[in-house]
Parts: structure tokens; C-alpha cells; sequence
């Protein structure tokens, strides 16, 4: 760390681009935006643990300020550099603005961050208050570092979004448990000592839950069970959009680990074939309401950044759910958004954002919702972005709900329509294989009619947020209680169904029913046309005891415990022959939707939907049993050859039933690729091995809560 006095720096104009720090040959570069400042000092600590810092420049707005950008370079400073920033202005909050000098402010372009936030959150922090934060009040320092890391050629793996398996991961909670066995648990090394596990597994790509710069601590709730405090642990709450969370470093974070390690992971993943993709939140941060802490934006100009109320600009609208909304269509906000992502994909390498609450992106300055949102469009159409992939959550917490009518074809989106139906198919409600049609067929009904096509659909029935899919077959109600809100917190409507027992049981008959119930939601997903995404863990049977918000435990309620996946070592071969299965048959990832017709004449449509008596299907009956014949020789997939024929039957009834078969190609038998009522081995066939040829070719016996996937084969 540099510890040269304020005398050793001589400062110099410097100039307004790039924004934030940069070394320059023989000193460092700052730059900052704030068009309704009236003074800025630029802070040098020697430590970050510091209250007081190692110098102060004050900058003249006469010779340190181009337009809207006050900027200043230290010659001299050409090792790492802590820093931060003091800013004057009006505080004003009836007009929306809450300038505070006394208020050290953390650089929205920083790359990287060093220190703790010490502070209690319980406190007020109305920064239009005189005095501002509490004295107790310190921020970790903005951290200036080279970028000359060796990435030894690495390329992004480019695979094509219909082909992906999408994991969704924490980044801590996925080797921080003992039972992990890596040598860095929690961190983004401890990441690579698992890719071998998610290799073999079959995925293509990891969802990692935001690795942006949050503060753990933010939360003064408490565990109403142990007294413990509870943790910021998703992330879900950005203080800075540039910075990887020092937290999930290994190495000391003032040498840059936390930059430095996550390219290395993401440098392994790609080595291994395994593209990464980031959950990002650009719709809210982590300085909450007008009580909230001044971290950044609300000190450099608040009027710009944040979206306020017309009629009192002290209040903040709120469509994010956590006190305020980034004013995200704002020419200076959507140029910060869009070049974040840029640094991201050129300096980080990452393949791809998942938006959170992405409806907000395409909000106006009153939060209207735009027809033609510029942020969206600038994301999509942006030359460096093309071929990243971009995934929306479509909705937020205001009301907004555009499934299926997100912004332009580039723009996949998180279905929670598939999640639902599937889940309202197999726990046997009233006309739910009607849903269950859509669903499986890409959702058609919900994409088709704006030009998007399967691939805009990321499927799902499990996510972070909510039910592990062990807990969805185990749990009737929500048990939230250790999150200190009297379980009053996260969602009531789960469609799940314990099968007589709340919780864990030691019934045989009910662990058979749950563990064939995971198997047919794994199977749905994964036979289903649409991108799978699939919640870590699911595939050995995690557990949250019920919790289904658990963003605030960072504890064993969260993490993955990998002594699961010996005990279901089944479920596991069952999961990753799946993926191998679907992987190989391009019948389960078309390109294009399905339509029921018989383009060519031969007399049989691409799809064709099925009675167990073999008739064709009356949606308008409620009945708990579906089949559909997928024809493997109308593919419409460049550069693949036709694939086999497959019939698909469901049965979500408590009883066996007899299902009659059609008529396969002449020449041809069907045989059985998987069952879930069957156990071991037996229930999924490994791929490139005979199929289970079936001694009656007439008719198939599935049981109670059971799916049977069988193929026509020579």
C-alpha cells in the first residue's frame, strides 16, 4: 500500500474519461460525475481500517471540472491506492437533493473495494440531517488496481442458448458447509475445486447468485431461534456494480485477490467448458429509503440517480421493494448500466446477466412503464453485448408483469409460468395438464405472438428463492420462523404438497412417493422445450428444513451439505443421465415451436396429444394423465439429423393406470428410456446403452405420481 504523504502526490488536472481510477504512465487518473456539486476532495487512506485519511486534494472547479465531470490525476501515485470521495452541494431534500462534505462517499466506478462497513443499521442515517452519519460511521475504501491478469488465451465457449444446462449456485453456500472438502470453502476458488462435480453432471453454464459488492451486515434482524444476527447473505442489496465481493476472496483483498480470483475462476469454468453467467441488480441499492445509509449515489447527486416522488422529492419511489429505485433510463444511469456490463464481459469474461427485476430497466423517470425502454434496447443492441447472454426476470415488485412481452428477441426470460403449471400438474390440481401442454412445448402461448421462440423461455420449478425441491415434496407451509419476522416473510402460494407429512418422515412409503415426485419434476424440466435452469443442490436432495426466503441465513440452512450426495447418489445418477439424454436428442431443444401439423404429408404431425386409451386428448376434461408422440423426423434443427420418435405419458393420479400405445414406424419397437416409478438404476437407462425393450408393444403400465419417457427404435 502506498503510504507516501500528501507532498509526494502532485496533483494535476487530469482529464474527465474513463470515469472512475486509472493508472496512467507515472500517476493514477480519478474521475467522478456529479452535475449538482458544488466542491469535491478526493481522499487518500493509508489503511483501510483508517477513519482519517492520508491526504485530501481539493478540487477547483475551475481547473477539475469538464462539464458534469470533476477529475484529478496524482502524479506520483503508481502503486495501489485507496480512496475515496467528499462532496458538497445542496441539501436540499424538498428538492431532492442530500449533499453531505462530511460524508466520505465510495466511487460508483471503483473495481474494488477494502475494509468493513461498521456501522448499525437500526440507527437513522438521514444524510438532509445536520450531521449526517453517525461518527461511528466508516466505509471500506475504493481500491485502485492493474489489470494484468494473465488469461492465458481464454474465450468465452459461445454455446448456443438452446443447447444450455443452467445451474443456479451462491457462491459461498455452494462450498461452505465442512462436508465440501475444498480447500477455500465460500470463495470463488473454492468454485473451482467443484467444476469436475458440475462437469460430470452436465452443465453448461453456472447462475451465480450477485457477486457485485454488498454489505453482509446490513441487517439488524435477529434469529429468533438461536439470538444470532442474520446476515445480508443472496447479495441481493448492490452497493457498488464494478466490484467482485471481496468477501469471496482467499488472498488479501488490498493486492486485488477478489479481482484477480474471480478471473481465475471464470478462467477455469471456461477451460472446463462451462460458460458463467451473473445475476445482476441494477434496479435498486443497498442505501435503502430517505432513513437509509449514504454510501455513494444519495451523496454524488441523488436527483439523478434515484427515481423520487414528483410532489415530495424527500421520498422515493419504491417499485424494488427494498426503499428505493434506480432512476435506471437516465442518460447518465443507463451509460453507467451499459458500460458496467461491457467491463463485466471485456475485462471480467463473463457469458451472460440474469436481470433482477428487470421490469424496472424499462420505467421512466415518473416509473411509468416505456414502450420502447432505452436501457433495454441499448443492452440488447449493443455491439460489444450481442452475443452474451441476456435473461430477464420480468417483473418487480410494483406490479409489473411482462412474461412473454419483454423488449425484443434477444431478451430471454425467467418462466415462472413453468414453474407453476408444473408444479400445479404434478400435485394433481384440477385441469393441470392443460398447463402442462404449454409448458412442455415451449410455451408457445405465452412467446410466439411477440417473435420470441423456445429459447427465450428459461425454465424452472425451483430457484433460490423459495422451495429447494426436496422441500417442495416435504412441506405444506412455509417455515421461515428463524428469519425474526414471525414467518410472516416469503411467499405463502408454493403449490407443494408434504404427501401426509410435514417435514422430514421415516414412512417408506412417503420418502418413495417424494423421491419419485422430484424425479418427475426433474424429468418435466428437462424433457421439455425451453432452457433448463436447475437449483444447486436439487439433484441430491438439498434441504432449507422448509425456509423457502432463506436471503438471510448464512449458516447451514443455506449451504450445501455434501454428505447429501452419497445418501442420494441414485437421484444424482438419475439428474445427470437425464441431462446426458437430453443432450443428445435435439427432439427436447428445437430451435422452433412445435405446431401439431403434419407439414410433409406423411401423415403424422410434429406433435400429436394423446388419452391413455390412445384417443386424441379433450382439454376440456380434467383428468391427471397427458401423453404426446414427439416425432424425431421433423426437426428443424440446421445440421442435425432426425432424431428418434418418442411418446411422453404422464400420470399424476394416486393409482396405476394402463396407457395404450400408438403405432411406431414400421420397422420399429419401442423401448423404455425412463420410468420414475422404477428405483436405482433401473428408472433412467445411460445414455448409449440398449434401451429396455417392452415385451407388450401394445400398452404401458404407469403407476400412481409416475412419468415414462419411451422411444421408437430399431
Amino acid at each position: 500500500m502506498n503510504k507516501k504523504s500528501k507532498l509526494d502526490f502532485k496533483p494535476c488536472p487530469g482529464r474527465p474519461l474513463p470515469f472512475g481510477a486509472t493508472f496512467v504512465p507515472g500517476g493514477c487518473r480519478f474521475s467522478l460525475f456529479s452535475r449538482h456539486a458544488t466542491a469535491a476532495w478526493l481522499q487518500i487512506y493509508a489503511t483501510p481500517q483508517d477513519s482519517r485519511p492520508l491526504a485530501e486534494f481539493e478540487l477547483d472547479p475551475q481547473i477539475n471540472r469538464t462539464g458534469d465531470i470533476w477529475h484529478i490525476e496524482l502524479e506520483g501515485a503508481t502503486e495501489a491506492l485507496l480512496y475515496l470521495w467528499r462532496v458538497d452541494g445542496p441539501n436540499a431534500p424538498e428538492q431532492g437533493h442530500r449533499f453531505n462534505p462530511r460524508i466520505p462517499l465510495l466511487d460508483p466506478w471503483a473495481q474494488a473495494v477494502a475494509g468493513e462497513y461498521r456501522w448499525e443499521i437500526g440507527q437513522s442515517f438521514n444524510a438532509g440531517a445536520p450531521g449526517g452519519q453517525p461518527s461511528s460511521y466508516l466505509p471500506p475504501k475504493c481500491l485502485v488496481i492493474k489489470n494484468d491478469f494473465d488469461w492465458r488465451g481464454d474465450r468465452h465457449p459461445g454455446i448456443p442458448l438452446e443447447e444450455s444446462i443452467i445451474y443456479e449456485l451462491h457462491v459461498r453456500g455452494f462450498t461452505r458447509h465442512p462436508s465440501s472438502g475444498v480447500k477455500h470453502p465460500g470463495t470463488f476458488l473454492g468454485l473451482i475445486e467443484k467444476i469436475d462435480y458440475l462437469k460430470t453432471l452436465g452443465v453448461t453454464a453456472v447462475e451465480l447468485l450477485p457477486v457485485h459488492e454488498f454489505n453482509e451486515n446490513e441487517s439488524f434482524l435477529k434469529n429468533s431461534e438461536t439470538g444470532e444476527r442474520l446476515k445480508n447473505y443472496w447479495g441481493y442489496s448492490p452497493v457498488l456494480f464494478f466490484t467482485p465481493k471481496s468477501g469471496y476472496a482467499v488472498g488479501d483483498p488490498l493486492d486485488g485477490a477478489q479481482v484477480t480470483e474471480f478471473k481465475t475462476m471464470v478462467r477455469a469454468f471456461h477451460e472446463a467448458g462451462i460458460e458463467v453467467i451473473l445475476d445482476v441488480v441494477f434496479n435498486h441499492s443497498a442505501e435503502g429509503n430517505e432513513t437509509g445509509p449514504t454510501l455513494s449515489f444519495r451523496g454524488l447527486d441523488n436527483r439523478i440517480y434515484y427515481l423520487l416522488d414528483e410532489k415530495d422529492p424527500s421520498i422515493y419511489l419504491n417499485y424494488s421493494g427494498c426503499g428505493n429505485t434506480l432512476n435506471c433510463n437516465h442518460p447518465v444511469v443507463r451509460g453507467l448500466i451499459r458500460n458496467c456490463l461491457r467491463y463485466w464481459v471485456v475485462e471480467m469474461h463473463v457469458d451472460g446477466f440474469r436481470f433482477d427485476l428487470a421490469s424496472i430497466l424499462g420505467r421512466d423517470r415518473k416509473g411509468n412503464l416505456l414502450v420502447n425502454p432505452p436501457l433495454l434496447e441499448s443492452i440488447a443492441e449493443d455491439p460489444i453485448l450481442w452475443h452474451v447472454k441476456i435473461i430477464a426476470e420480468a417483473w418487480d415488485a410494483a406490479g409489473a408483469y411482462q412474461i412473454g412481452s419483454f423488449l425484443g428477441k434477444r431478451w430471454s426470460e425467467w418462466n415462472d409460468r413453468f414453474r407453476d403449471d408444473v408444479r400445479w400438474f404434478w400435485r394433481g390440481d384440477r385441469f393441470g395438464r392443460n398447463g402442462l401442454g404449454s409448458r412442455i412445448t415451449g410455451s408457445s402461448d405465452i412467446y410466439i405472438s411477440s417473435g420470441k421462440l423456445p429459447r427465450n423461455s428459461i425454465n424452472f420449478i425451483t430457484s433460490h428463492d423459495g422451495f429447494t425441491l426436496n422441500d417442495l415434496v416435504s412441506y405444506n407451509e412455509k417455515h421461515n420462523e428463524a428469519n425474526g419476522q414471525d414467518n410472516w416473510d416469503g411467499a405463502s402460494h408454493n403449490l407443494s404438497y408434504n404427501f401426509g407429512v410435514e417435514g422430514p418422515s421415516e414412512d417408506p412409503a412417503i420418502e418413495r412417493l417424494r423421491l419419485r415426485q422430484i424425479k418427475n419434476f426433474l424429468a418435466t424440466l428437462f424433457l421439455s422445450q425451453g432452457v433448463p435452469m436447475m437449483l444447486a443442490g436439487d439433484e441430491m436432495r438439498r434441504t432449507q428444513a422448509g425456509n423457502n426466503n432463506a436471503y438471510c441465513q448464512d449458516n447451514e440452512i443455506s449451504w450445501l451439505d455434501w454428505t447429501l450426495l452419497e445418501k442420494n447418489r441414485p437421484l444424482f445418477e438419475f439428474t445427470r443421465r437425464l441431462i446426458a439424454f437430453r443432450k443428445a436428442h435435439p427432439v427436447f431443444r428445437r430451435k422452433s415451436f412445435l405446431t401439431g401439423t403434419d407439414h410433409d404429408g406423411d401423415g403424422r404431425a410434429d406433435i400429436e396429444w394423446y388419452e391413455p386409451s390412445g384417443r386424441p386428448v379433450r382439454w376440456d376434461c380434467n383428468r391427471p394423465s397427458l401423453c404426446c408422440y414427439l416425432n424425431g423426423s421433423k426437426q428443424e434443427i440446421a445440421n442435425e439429423e432426425d432424431d428418434w420418435d418418442f411418446y411422453l405419458m404422464f400420470n399424476t393420479g394416486r393409482n396405476s393406470h394402463s396407457f395404450r400405445l400408438p403405432q411406431p414406424p414400421e420397422g420399429i419397437n419401442w423401448k423404455r428410456v425412463l420410468d420414475t416409478a422404477l428405483e436405482g438404476e433401473d428408472s433412467m437407462v445411460e445414455p448409449g446403452t440398449e434401451l429396455v425393450a417392452l415385451e407388450n408393444q401394445g400398452c404401458y403400465l404407469l403407476e400412481g405420481h409416475s412419468c415414462v419417457l419411451l422411444a421408437a427404435v430399431g
